[in-house]
């Protein structure tokens, strides 16, 4: 079997299971899953019983499928996701995002936990990706391409669109909240970075760090969906404060800038509304 076909096994299983097909994906990270909780009239599928999909093994992803509508919108929230230093392959990884490309979703907002690199951020900030940094050595379009999804070089210029990005402008506006804007970098994990390593980041650019996304990014780009992506600064990363990081705190300073988190994400999807 394909992966095209894997892909499209996938998505007719999902689609088996819920009567409205996806218009806009939300990818929840680390600590940040309890926004699913918003859907009204949810499906619900775990990752399991999805044919071709990861079990996530990370604690604060549930690792499951909530299909249903938010705010007049046909959602598709990936409550979870699975990473590359988990062991799987990064066409693994991104097999959902495909797959949901192939139930009908065109518009895509990721979200994630990340370190803080610029020093002006504190945990619990969240920041617009503006543009990433692709350090994990691999990408998911390797190998043959999937001519179905898309060409075999796609322009990665402005994989962040702009016109989402200006949504998200307006819904951090309408919800008070001070959305920062950066640069997100990629190191492949599970070990957090060096300093040196965050000293070599700074110096390349990037304003944020974590260990996922960027694949995500890429696929979905590959398959022509539209992208906007918000980092939540769950830690200072490396050599910034003089402390340990914990996946611990990643997953406490999540679960503290809910009520901000889930007043962007709102109004982002009223924004979002006209034009999935």
């Amino acid at each position: 079997m394909s992966y095209y076909e894997m892909a499209k096994t996938a998505a007719e299983y999902i689609m088996s299971k819920c009567s409205k097909a996806p218009e806009l994906v939300l990818v929840l990270g680390s600590g940040l899953g309890d926004y699913a909780e918003q859907i009204e009239n949810p499906t619900i599928i775990p990752y399991p019983d999805i044919p071709g999909f990861k079990t996530s093994t990370v604690k604060g992803h549930a690792g499951r499928l909530v299909i249903g509508e938010l705010f007049g919108v046909n959602v598709a929230i990936m409550q979870g996701r699975i990473h590359y230093y988990e062991g799987y392959t990064q066409q693994e990884i991104t097999l959902p995002i495909r797959s949901l490309k192939l139930c009908g979703a065109n518009t895509v907002l990721f979200t994630n936990a990340s370190g803080g690199i610029d020093r002006s951020f504190v945990p619990g900030d969240l920041m617009m990706i503006d543009d990433h940094i692709n350090l994990s050595g691999k990408s998911p379009l390797m190998g043959p391409n999937e001519d179905e999804f898309g060409h075999r070089f796609p322009d990665m210029a402005k994989a962040y669109d702009k016109e989402l990005k200006q949504v998200l402008l307006d819904a951090a506006q309408k919800a008070d909240v001070d959305l920062k804007r950066g640069v997100y970098i990629m190191f492949n994990g599970p070990q957090f970075e060096t300093g040196a390593e965050i000293n070599f980041a700074r110096i390349i650019g990037a304003h944020a760090v974590g260990m996922s996304t960027v694949p995500e990014v890429i696929a979905a780009r590959h398959a022509g969906m539209r992208i906007a992506a918000v980092s939540c600064i769950t830690n200072m990363a490396a050599g910034i404060l003089d402390q340990p990081i914990t996946h611990s705190e990643v997953n406490e300073t999540a679960a503290k800038a809910k009520v901000k988190f889930t007043a962007l994400v709102n109004e982002f999807v009223k924004g979002v509304a006209d034009l999935v």
